[in-house]
C-alpha cells in the first residue's frame, strides 16, 4: 500500500492543478454564462458559445433541463493519409484523419411548451482520427469519442471538436461527404446526454482545461437541401 501513496499524492496534486486551470479559464467567460436563456436571441454567436461552455461547466443541472444538443453543419471536407513514422508515436504505418469545416448550432428544448429553438454558434473545425482504436493524440478515456475545445485565446471564439471514429463509420459516410450536389448535406449531431464537462466528478472524459468531453458522435446524412431559415442568427 505504501508504494502507491506517492503516486496517489502526485495524482491529487495534478488534479488540483487541473481544476485551478479549469476555473481560471471558465472565469473569463462568466459574464456571458450568467445571462438567461431569454437573452440568447439578442446575443452574438461568439457570446452564445461562451454561454454554452460556462453553463455546461458551472450550471449543468439547470442546462440539462433544456436538453442542449449541438449540430455541426459540414461545409467542407479534407482527408489526410500519411504512411511512415507517426507524428505522435515511434511506430510506423498508415494514419488517416478527416477535417470537417462546419457551422455550429445549439438546440434547446422548452419543456413547458415542448418546442425546440436553435441558435447559431461560432464556426469551427472537426478533426477526427480514423482507426480501430483511439489515437495516441488526442489522449482520450475509454469509451470517449472526443472533446470540444477552442484554440483561440478569445476562448471559445471558434469551436473545435477533436476525436476519432472507426474505419467502418468512415466508409458509411465518405460518399455523402464528397457528394457535391446541393441537395445533399451532412450534419454532426451530439446529444445532450453525451456531453460532459472535463472537471472533477467526470473522470470518464478528458481534455484541455475548460473543454467538454463527448462520448458519442452521430453523423446525419440527408438527400434534401438544408433548411437554415429557422436558425436564430
Amino acid at each position: 500500500m505504501e508504494q502507491h501513496m506517492p503516486s496517489l499524492k502526485v495524482q491529487r496534486e495534478l488534479d488540483d492543478i487541473n481544476e485551478k486551470l479549469r476555473k481560471d479559464v471558465i472565469r473569463t467567460i462568466e459574464p456571458y454564462g450568467v445571462r438567461t436563456i431569454a437573452d440568447l436571441e439578442s446575443m452574438g454567436d461568439i457570446e452564445r458559445t461562451k454561454w454554452f461552455f460556462w453553463n455546461m461547466h458551472e450550471n449543468i443541472d439547470e442546462i440539462r433541463k433544456f436538453e442542449p444538443a449541438l449540430i455541426g453543419q459540414v461545409i467542407r471536407t479534407q482527408l489526410t493519409v500519411s504512411d511512415g513514422h507517426s507524428l505522435w508515436t515511434e511506430k510506423c504505418g498508415l494514419e488517416k484523419r478527416i477535417e470537417l469545416s462546419c457551422k455550429w448550432q445549439l438546440l434547446l428544448k422548452d419543456g413547458a411548451y415542448q418546442s425546440e429553438e436553435s441558435y447559431a454558434l461560432t464556426d469551427g473545425w472537426i478533426d477526427l482520427s480514423v482507426g480501430q482504436c483511439p489515437p495516441p493524440h488526442p489522449v482520450l478515456q475509454e469509451n470517449q469519442k472526443g472533446y470540444l475545445d477552442s484554440d483561440s485565446k478569445l476562448y471559445p471564439n471558434q469551436l473545435f471538436l477533436y476525436g476519432w471514429i472507426t474505419d467502418e463509420v468512415w466508409q458509411e459516410i465518405k460518399n455523402q461527404l464528397y457528394n457535391a450536389s446541393a441537395n445533399c448535406h451532412t450534419d454532426i449531431f451530439i446529444r445532450d446526454n453525451f456531453l460532459f464537462p472535463v472537471k472533477p466528478g467526470h473522470n470518464f472524459v478528458s481534455g484541455p482545461a475548460g473543454s467538454i468531453g463527448i462520448t458519442n458522435i452521430e453523423f446525419r446524412v440527408s438527400s434534401q437541401p438544408r433548411l437554415t431559415s429557422w436558425v436564430k442568427q
